[in-house]
């Protein structure tokens, strides 16, 4: 927790199918990348029914009732919701005998607070009513809170609805505003304003976004509260239950589908990618009632970035962790040329092989020796990426990246050709015993044409390849060095260009998303008359006169996009079996076991394993254990049991044994009797 200047404490701020999207739920984030000789997805598989693709998902019916967890042990006679003209509402409690005290400036109450008479409470603004229950002087049992806006609004909606109202404390710049958060979910293909809310909720908003700040149609991060300020979980539109969302406005993107396209796509490649759901949106900052005038056109209601189960899924880095093997992950940073907050990290050496603007998004806080340990991991690797033996297979930068993530990291930001690709918001992570992964993705509204700068409006040519000074890092040019990080980046595109990213496929794509918001662009070209602006904001966009028209030249651009990257220019041409820097065939391994203490009930024992006549990059010893005996603690291991049967891998810093070598780990286990030896077996790689 921590408070914002607005003296609200909050929760810490983290960085942050086909047919799916025609439900505009996107599927799982996922930390893992398919081999790249993986079988393609045919363009029928992508277009495959809705129903099949999301079998087993939570539905927006499983949302809890409007406010559930907010009412405490106080009984309001009118739920959360909107209501027109006058709301009038009775209060009660749980609480025998008595009394309660209330507020409607959204403070909590107090004994000084307005004593209930018993008479209803009257309304004709948009009001948050905070109640709690007394007796004598002493609050008893839980608060309660119901929030009422005002509206005067006759509009049916075809998509999910969503209305911020700030109780007329007008629009925040970067500080959290307390306000009301409701979503309505369209019954029977339409919803209103007018509609019972699934969710309505105490929330923060506030502006979110670089460039995207400046727009008309604003960007804002939402954070759910509940009654003390803190976190509130809440599963929304389908969506696992979090506290962090954003709200984000297509904008430049006039067909207003590209940034859900990325997503959608990079997940099926296995990158990481937020969830999200297009609704519209209506702000209400003023004190009068919410109106036609507050609507905000079409927005992505969607996840953040951050380290949680739901999310990115890596090891919680506590404030103390600070020594191995905990303090190695998980981390998640980014490059932001230009625009990096603290916590930043600094590179050493010569300015023509640093990285600059590198900003660590989880954890938060960052200790200092997890920012230490984290700018030397990340330093080593990029010196080795700038060493003369930087392809070596088992010393190189192989060593420390996730190559087939960075592969398809480059495939997305190359094919959409996002005008800041590779430069801002540019994601990657690392638990605790992996490797360097490529992503979460993130940011992908300046694509497929639209932008202008840097060239990344122009079929042709590589994003790649633009200057930005300084560089955020060069990652990816130091790479292509390597003609089998070439092949296997080649061989992956044409791998997909036979199902992913086929031509069918794409174009299946973009109809299934473009299909249920015909509607709501209406609606949104009405509120946002751009559609023949050449400029908006600062950047070039297409100027077909149609919604429709857009979405034609997202599509055009796209295609002959990808036929460019099919050419020899690009990454057509024959791939290379096998790439030149192949690893080397597996080695193998020994291992020793000793029981090195024992107690009643328990003993520690060690494994030593040692490498055979070739160096090894990791290792593998399994063994299954005697009636009666499981591990229960390890260190400089990954040890997981099923049964009797125990596996053991190495971590990050034990796996590259050189011929000959040797490491050791540890562990306790319980046992109903004298410890026996179990057989070990020994792989490597």
């Amino acid at each position: 927790m921590t408070t914002r200047n607005t003296g609200l404490p909050v929760s810490a701020f983290r960085a942050a199918g086909i047919a799916a999207a025609a439900v505009f739920v996107a599927g799982l984030l996922v930390v893992s990348s398919p081999p790249a000789d993986a079988e393609p997805v045919t363009a029928a598989q992508a277009a495959q029914p809705v129903t099949e693709l999301l079998a087993g998902t939570q539905t927006a019916d499983a949302a809890p009732a409007a406010a559930d967890d907010l009412v405490g042990d106080i009984t309001f006679s009118v739920p959360s919701g909107t209501f027109q003209g006058e709301v009038a509402v009775t209060l009660g409690s749980t609480i025998s005998g008595a009394q309660i005290r209330y507020t409607t400036n959204g403070q909590p109450p107090t004994v000084q607070s307005s004593l209930y008479s018993g008479s209803a409470l009257r309304f004709t603004r948009t009001t948050q009513l905070r109640a709690q229950a007394f007796v004598g002087q002493t609050p008893t049992g839980a608060p309660g809170t119901a929030m009422y806006a005002a509206q005067n609004v006759s509009t049916a909606h075809d998509l999910p609805v969503v209305l911020i109202d700030s109780y007329g404390a007008g629009r925040p710049d970067r500080e959290y505003f307390d306000a009301t958060t409701m979503i309505f979910e369209p019954t029977g293909g339409t919803t209103s304003l007018a509609a019972t809310p699934t969710l309505s909720t105490r929330a923060g908003f506030r502006l979110r976004g670089n460039s995207s700040a400046t727009f008309e149609k604003t960007p804002f991060r939402v954070e759910f509260w509940d009654n003390e300020n803190d976190d509130a979980d809440h599963p929304v539109l389908g969506m696992p239950a979090d506290s962090d969302w954003v709200l984000r406005g297509p904008f430049p993107d006039k067909a207003l589908i590209r940034e859900a396209f990325v997503y959608d796509l990079g997940r099926e490649m296995g990158l990481p990618a937020p969830r999200y759901r297009f609704a519209e949106f209506y702000l209400n900052t003023d004190a009068g009632p919410v109106g036609a005038s507050d609507y905000m056109g079409v927005y992505m209601f969607m996840e953040t970035i951050k380290n949680s189960k739901d999310r990115l899924d890596l090891k919680q880095l506590d404030e103390d962790d600070v020594t191995l093997p905990k303090i190695q992950g998980g981390y998640i940073w980014k490059f932001e040329w230009m625009a990096a907050e603290e916590p930043t990290l600094p590179c050493t050496g010569p300015a023509a092989t640093c990285w600059n603007y590198l900003e660590v998004a989880d954890p938060s806080p960052l200790q200092p020796q997890q920012r230490d340990w984290l700018r030397g991991h990340i330093q080593e690797f990029n010196d080795v990426l700038h060493s003369s033996n930087f392809a070596d297979p088992t010393t190189g930068y192989r060593k420390y990246i996730d190559v087939d993530s960075f592969i398809d990291l480059m495939i997305v930001n190359e094919l959409s050709r996002e005008m800041d690709a590779y430069v801002r918001s540019s994601h990657f992570y690392k638990d605790r015993d992996s490797k360097i992964f490529a992503g979460p993705l993130w940011d992908f509204d300046l694509s497929f044409g639209v932008g202008g700068f840097f060239g990344n409006d122009q079929v042709s040519g590589w994003q790649h390849q633009q200057t930005r000074q300084p560089s955020p890092n060069d990652w990816f040019a130091q790479l292509l060095r390597d003609p089998a990080f070439v092949n296997q980046a080649r061989s992956r595109w044409q791998t997909l260009r036979r199902g992913l990213l086929s031509d069918a496929a794409l174009q299946s794509r973009i109809n299934a998303l473009a299909t249920p918001l015909t509607n709501a662009a209406q609606r949104n070209f009405q509120r946002w008359p751009i559609l023949t602006s050449p400029t908006v904001s600062f950047f070039r966009t297409p100027t077909s006169p149609t919604w429709q028209g857009q979405v034609q030249v997202m599509r055009d651009w796209m295609l002959r996009r990808a036929a460019w990257l099919d050419s020899t220019a690009g990454w057509g041409g024959s791939v290379t079996t096998p790439p030149p820097t192949t690893p080397p065939p597996a080695a193998g391994c020994t291992a020793t076991y000793a029981v090195t203490s024992q107690w009643t009930g328990g003993f520690q024992g060690e494994v030593r394993v040692t490498a055979g006549t070739s160096a090894v990059s990791s290792w593998t010893v399994t063994w299954t254990f005697a009636s009666g005996q499981a591990v229960t603690q390890a260190w400089n291991a990954t040890v997981t049991s099923q049964g009797s049967a125990v596996t053991a891998r190495n971590v990050a810093y034990n796996g590259t044994l050189a011929a000959g070598a040797s490491t050791t780990f540890g562990f306790l286990a319980s046992s109903t009797g004298t410890p026996s030896t179990p057989t070990l077996t020994c792989t490597a790689s």
